[in-house]
């Protein structure tokens, strides 16, 4: 089980971050742990992985890629060989995260021109896909990166589209109203997309959609389907994850208890905010989230 608890605190402190590689690094715990369970029966391997699953899930509860992530290679469990299923649902699940980040990024490409100012916010693979493929393309592009307080992402994310080769410029996360006007296009990533289409990202991402609303600038999110809510068609909410306060400030003492301080780290942003969300199967506008939820989730709707 040291697996499984390495995992879900790298994932839990952010050490494991992006819902995509959370989503993956839980497929990997998984498929690992059960390799190394032997000389029980079918029963208990079963008792065994669903109590490695919940653990997994509780380390963080707004990224839906991990519950996705892990349904999908615990589906293996019902399988007449129960341990050879899973470590095959979590092979597949990992080398298809892998392809739907890349095909995103190929399809994504394509609504960026050449000499496009491009604005970003937060640390996305699927994101940042879209626009290191557009680069790649030979298209002329520069960037502007939020720093995504309080962890500062967006550092990571200039410093990858850096070594690109890419024009890149970090701004504080204030200043995104100050720069738009000089932006052509808005690409975030998804930690969840909901059935009628809203937008579950890093917090600040729907202020930035707002301003980019305002400005008639395009806002594009970047999501696998598997980053898609099932529960949310029959009316779950997502539970929006507040972390520790001490990411953002650590008071003096006179003040420990006089200041509140919240640190949430998702907010929602509304469908109508969004002009298009790129997934591996094709740009699709918010109101085909239920689309994409029915196709895949079906099965999930009664649980």
């Amino acid at each position: 089980m040291d697996i499984i608890y390495e995992t879900y605190e790298k994932i839990k402190s952010m050490e494991i971050r992006g819902a995509g590689r959370i989503g993956r690094a839980a497929a990997k715990a998984l498929r690992d742990y059960a390799k190394s369970i032997t000389d029980i029966d079918d029963n208990e391997f079963k008792n065994k992985m669903i109590d490695a699953g919940n653990i997994l899930k509780s380390a963080r509860p707004t990224a839906v890629s991990l519950p996705n992530a892990i349904k999908y290679v615990l589906n293996g469990l019902n399988d007449k060989n129960p341990k050879e299923a899973v470590i095959k649902k979590a092979e597949e699940f990992i080398i298809s995260s892998s392809n739907a980040t890349k095909k995103i990024g190929e399809i994504g490409s394509n609504r960026i021109k050449d000499g496009y100012r491009i604005l970003t916010h937060c640390n996305s693979e699927a994101a940042l896909n879209v626009i290191k493929t557009a680069h790649r393309n030979g298209k002329h592009i520069k960037v502007i990166c939020t720093e995504t307080r309080p962890r500062n992402q967006g550092y990571l994310t200039a410093k990858d589209l850096a070594n690109e080769g890419i024009d890149t410029t970090l701004i504080v996360d204030s200043a995104v109203r100050y720069f738009i006007k000089e932006v052509d296009l808005v690409v975030v990533g998804a930690d969840a997309i909901t059935s009628n289409g809203c937008l579950v990202n890093k917090i600040g991402t729907s202020q930035i959609a707002l301003i980019a609303h305002e400005r008639r600038v395009p806002f594009l999110t970047a999501a696998e389907t598997y980053k898609f809510h099932p529960k949310t068609i029959v009316g779950e909410l997502i539970e929006i994850e507040e972390r520790s306060s001490d990411e953002i400030h650590v008071f003096e003492e006179q003040y420990i208890n006089k200041i509140k301080l919240r640190n949430p780290a998702f907010d929602i942003t509304p469908a109508q905010y969004i002009d298009g969300i790129i997934t591996e199967i094709g740009v699709i506008p918010p109101q085909g989230a239920w689309y994409i939820i029915e196709k895949y989730f079906g099965e999930l709707f009664n649980e």
